[in-house]
């Protein structure tokens, strides 16, 4: 009869033929036992792949056939915000007008002010590309009467900042007179700590929506912007560009804001809040805080003197048709670029502004330069190009500024900042008068394929440099595991070597990985990965992230090797605190409970079912998806370090309270990632957990053992639920626990000491028949 080895486990070494010895009674039960659970296994990996195509395909006939956003979104929130919640005293709202998405609010029957949302007007968009969509009410005078959040998408919002700072800060837009800022003028923006981003995409869409709106129905005394029918001006082709640094500064081709430690410090003395001059820069006063400089180089002549003809050349593969470049360099103590656009993909120390037009830069649109190719030109630490799209409205031949915003530290997680403007206009000789409206400029050079790997390469190269450390951390990490799985059979030799090493490298991911370099991954990852079909896929975007390109790149190459087991068990952060924390509460002695088998396997399926609904709500509703993510814990526990709304806290803190009694009880049950990563982790090729055949019967060691009891009773692994501990592989070579090793050895010695006992016995008698010795061996 031939040996039955389970398919989930392999062989390469077996106990010895003779220690074997016949098969028990039950080893043809046990056969029947094991064939219907993986028949049962391989029904429910079926039903899995069934339901997850399906769906697969209904999301990509979503993606592909998702219509734009055309219809205004006013009428459904007019029907969730009533007109009192948004205007006090109002009582009700009129008919949306059919030329314009605005609706009057009524007051005891007459309209008070007119109510409308502000993507209906404008498109800016936050980290998540999506507009957030703010009910504003505006007054016959222009004046701000009601505003209110109504729907985002802003990750930093649904993960760490509360909701109510950013509705607060809205509504303090009640009383603001849009019109005056018709002139482009800006007022004091309140920046919220964390969200930066956020706040300048509220401020402006708010901004520039209320002036469209209040433009369209003469509000304030503003009135719709007439085309101009006087004399235009266009780029003047033959103008030509200083030569030199100080010819180009001299002109004001290239601007220049400078400022010293004494004028920030100054500027933040004037905050109203008294921890900003606490806090002031204790530098020397005349030490450079910044240098910046700043150019509009798709400007031809202007982009051949700054960039020289190369990297001009460059530029125009890089600009699509109608799109501008903006040149920024600087030196000092700040940096313009800061290091929040490495992990949300927006620079939010920089803006630019034109009449009411705000423009955030993405990174998208962003290509860092070695150096300025001018003669004469300073040391500068930072040089990079900007670009702005031909949709956008900017306009070259009129003024501009580039608006800095410097924050300052006030606490472990507060900060308050200030702003200062860099002003630029076109220089007269760049300019001449046209008659007629301008002729559009000549459709520049299609970006060639290696130009735009060149600039993508280039991006993200520098992200990695500034991570170099974190980066170069996580690649010893993965070095030291994957030796540890490929020669697992020599460490886990040593019960006490596997243990130390298994707990520093939970140590290492949840304090490093997880806690500094907060690289925790998510379902809400793929989530993200859909919403980036719809959007457009770019590998860009996710080379952005090292840490979490690094991760998710281990994890598809160990689902072949390993399964999902290489990141649950040793990558993930959230998973290593629970196992360091059960091991405290085991060395305090408290109560380990085991579910009994049949509950404990019933309860593996809902972790997909969790999974299998999160996805199918991302379908409907991305919104809604994101917050129904929050059954992960890992954004309280590892990403804000519990420093969280308590609800939040207090769910993190009572699935960690479980795992004190339940090892893991999280990434048994209830982790949607687990149950992600389970799935496609059935296509591995290779089985290293090495079993003998008296695995599970008689002998059940192993599977009384497992920490997550990933092993049936019957004996073999279940790889959906292994994450790779070792400890059956410790097991497996146990001198005092395996009753194979220890059966192995007993043989061994006893074969041994019968082979001792039979030499002694043949040397004795034939020393006693030897002549020399004979009679003397006895005596």
């Amino acid at each position: 009869m031939t040996a039955h080895v389970p398919a989930s486990t392999v062989t390469p070494r077996q106990a010895p033929a003779d220690l074997v010895g016949p098969r028990p009674r039950r080893w043809n039960a046990r056969v029947q036992a094991g064939q219907a659970i993986r028949g049962g296994q391989i029904l429910l990996a079926s039903v899995l792949a069934t339901v997850l195509a399906s769906v697969l395909a209904l999301v990509l006939s979503l993606v592909l056939a998702a219509p734009l956003r055309a219809e205004p979104v006013l009428p459904d929130y007019l029907t969730q915000v009533a007109a009192g919640d948004l205007v006090p005293g109002a009582g009700s709202y009129g008919p949306i007008r059919d030329d314009l998405p605005v609706a009057p609010v009524l007051k005891d029957g007459a309209p008070i002010g007119w109510a409308f949302v502000t993507s209906d007007f404008v498109s800016t968009t936050g980290y998540s590309g999506k507009p957030i969509d703010t009910l504003l009410a505006l007054d016959p005078k222009g004046v701000v009467i009601g505003a209110r959040l109504v729907r985002h998408h802003e990750p930093i919002v649904l993960v760490g900042i509360p909701e109510a700072k950013v509705r607060d800060l809205i509504a303090g837009y009640v009383g603001r007179d849009l019109a005056a800022a018709a002139d482009g003028t800006t007022q004091d923006l309140q920046i919220i700590s964390g969200a930066t981003v956020t706040v300048m995409v509220i401020d402006d869409s708010i901004r520039r929506a209320g002036l469209r709106v209040a433009r369209a129905l003469g509000l304030g005394g503003l009135a719709a912007e007439a085309a101009s029918t006087g004399p235009m001006v266009e780029l003047n082709p033959d103008a030509a560009a200083a030569a030199d640094w100080t010819g180009l500064v001299g002109d004001g081709t290239i601007r220049r804001l400078s400022l010293d430690v004494a004028q920030v410090n100054d500027a933040f003395a004037a905050n109203p809040d008294p921890r900003a001059a606490e806090h002031a820069l204790t530098d020397a006063p005349e030490t450079t805080f910044i240098d910046m400089y700043a150019t509009l180089v798709s400007i031809p002549q202007i982009g051949a003197a700054t960039l020289g003809d190369a990297e001009e050349a460059n530029l125009r593969g890089w600009l699509r048709d109608g799109d501008q470049a903006l040149l920024v360099a600087g030196r000092g103590l700040y940096s313009f670029k800061g290091s929040g656009y490495v992990r949300g993909g927006i620079f939010d120390r920089i803006q630019l502004i034109q009449n009411d037009l705000t423009l955030l830069f993405h990174d998208r649109d962003h290509r860092r330069l070695s150096q300025v190719a001018v003669p004469g030109a300073p040391a500068l630490s930072e040089t990079d190009l900007f670009r702005i799209p031909a949709d956008s409205g900017f306009d070259p031949t009129q003024p501009w500024r580039l608006q800095l915003l410097v924050n300052r530290s006030v606490g472990a997680r507060d900060k308050v900042f200030t702003t200062f403007d860099l002003g630029w206009q076109p220089p007269p000789a760049f300019l001449r008068s046209v008659a007629t409206p301008p002729v559009p400029a000549a459709v520049a050079p299609a970006a060639t394929e290696q130009d735009d790997a060149a600039a993508a390469r280039a991006l993200w190269q520098r992200i990695w440099w500034d991570k170099r450390f974190e980066v170069a951390g996580l690649a010893v990490m993965l070095a030291a595991l994957t030796a540890a799985f490929f020669f697992q059979g020599f460490l886990t030799r040593s019960a006490r070597a596997t243990t130390w090493f298994r707990t520093g490298f939970l140590l290492a991911t949840l304090v490093f990985l997880g806690w500094h370099a907060n690289a925790q991954l998510s379902v809400v990852n793929l989530m993200t990965l859909l919403g980036s079909l719809r959007g457009g896929f770019t590998w860009d975007a996710f080379l952005m992230d090292p840490l979490t390109f690094i991760l998710w790149f281990s994890v598809a190459a160990a689902l072949i090797f390993w399964g999902r087991g290489a990141y649950c068990g040793w990558l993930c952060p959230f998973g290593a605190l629970q196992e360091l924390s059960n091991r405290v509460a085991r060395m305090l002695k408290v109560p380990q409970w085991t579910l009994p088998w049949g509950l404990h396997e019933r309860l593996w399926a809902v972790k997909y079912i969790i999974f299998l609904g999160l996805f199918g709500v991302t379908l409907a509703s991305m919104d809604q998806a994101e917050r129904l993510a929050e059954v992960e814990p890992f954004k309280t526990a590892i990403v804000l370090k519990f420093a969280r709304a308590w609800p939040f806290t207090l769910y993190a803190l009572t699935l960690l309270g479980i795992g004190l009694f339940v090892e893991r009880f999280y990434c048994r049950y209830l982790c949607p990632l687990g149950a992600a990563l389970a799935i496609p982790a059935r296509i591995r090729m290779f089985d290293w957990l090495r079993r003998y055949h008296e695995c599970g019967n008689p002998c059940r060691t192993c599977a009384v053992e497992c920490p997550v009891q990933s092993i049936h009773p019957t004996g073999e692994i279940n790889p959906n639920e292994c994450v790779n501990c070792m400890n059956c592989q410790v097991l497996y070579q146990s001198t005092t626990k395996c009753p194979v090793v220890i059966k192995t050895i007993k043989r061994r010695d006893a074969v041994a000491a019968g082979t001792a006992r039979l030499s002694e016995a043949t040397v004795r008698r034939d020393l006693t028949n030897h002549p020399n010795l004979k009679g003397k061996i006895d005596a």
